[in-house]
């Protein structure tokens, strides 16, 4: 919570701020944030009243309507396309505070890694492209060329603001929809290190984890370097399951996937296996974008993961 951040820095140094992590939790802040630094957000309204919800522009329509507070993981957010359905919508989410986004033609999705230490220095891994399924980050893929040199330019200017505007020590996500006309909208913030940066383990001479310390602890901040084209396969608890019957958990045959050249499992200890549950991730390295993506099928095809 923002506000136990708040009070642990008034005895000891607290990366990031609560200031900024408060806006990152609260959707409505975010999107005003955005729009402060100069950054490209989707159309968008507020909903936190009925006379907000009757006075919803048509052209946000048909949008997707997600809770202010609380939301992740795809949580919280219905799809709307007439203004009978966004009221029923409301009513759903508990007429709690939301933001009404307006729908976009996507091409595909995008995200950055920066860091920003106290003095505002602020270095960034590449820019990731990633590949989300039911609202979770499924696969991202990181290599020279990954995406158009104006995107990643783009991409990588507004979050440099976004990270500038919140004053922000410490690692910062940023995450864009790509529009099928080629420019970018910012979508969210995550204010630490984030899924799509794991690769940066076992892909990048400086990870996504010690930039965060070296923030946090006032070391120098040096420019991470990508030594290898790499992809991530976040590994949910659906993979410990066959069906749709309910049977007990069986870890997948990770044996035959660490037999795969340039593969690293990283699990997170997690005693006990659910669908949806992050439950941790592969990341496959390899000499050319086209050998990791060779690998990362044929391991996606071991663990029972929907090609990509």
């Amino acid at each position: 919570p923002a506000a136990a951040l708040d009070t642990l820095a008034r005895s000891l140094p607290v990366s990031p701020a609560g200031s900024a992590v408060a806006i990152a939790q609260d959707r409505a802040r975010e999107k005003a944030h955005f729009v402060q630094c100069g950054v490209p957000v989707a159309p968008h309204a507020v909903i936190e009243t009925a006379a907000q919800l009757a006075a919803v522009p048509a052209d946000l329509l048909p949008g997707i309507l997600k809770t202010a507070r609380m939301g992740y993981d795809g949580k919280g957010q219905v799809r709307v396309a007439t203004p009978a359905e966004l009221a029923g919508a409301w009513e759903q989410l508990g007429r709690v505070p939301c933001v009404l986004e307006k729908m976009l033609p996507l091409a595909h999705e995008c995200s950055v890694i920066v860091a920003r230490g106290r003095d505002g220095t602020v270095v960034h891994l590449p820019v990731q492209r990633n590949l989300h399924r039911d609202g979770i980050l499924a696969v991202t893929e990181v290599y020279e060329g990954n995406l158009p040199p104006a995107q990643t330019s783009q991409a990588l200017a507004a979050a440099k603001s976004v990270a500038d505007g919140l004053n922000y020590v410490g690692v910062l996500c940023v995450e864009f929809f790509v529009l099928q006309e080629g420019t970018l909208v910012v979508n969210e913030i995550a204010p630490r290190p984030h899924n799509s940066g794991h690769y940066s383990q076992n892909a990048c001479d400086v990870s996504q984890f010690e930039l965060q310390v070296r923030c946090m602890t006032g070391l120098p901040l040096v420019q991470p370097r990508l030594h290898s084209p790499a992809i991530m396969l976040n590994l949910l608890g659906d993979l410990w399951f066959t069906g749709d019957q309910p049977v007990a958990p069986t870890p997948p045959a990770w044996d035959a996937v660490l037999a795969l050249p340039g593969c690293h499992l990283h699990l997170y200890g997690k005693v006990e296996a659910k669908r949806g549950r992050k439950m941790g991730h592969l990341n496959i390295t390899g000499t050319t974008p086209e050998a990791v993506r060779t690998t990362a099928l044929q391991a996606a095809a071991l663990l029972g993961i929907a090609p990509f």
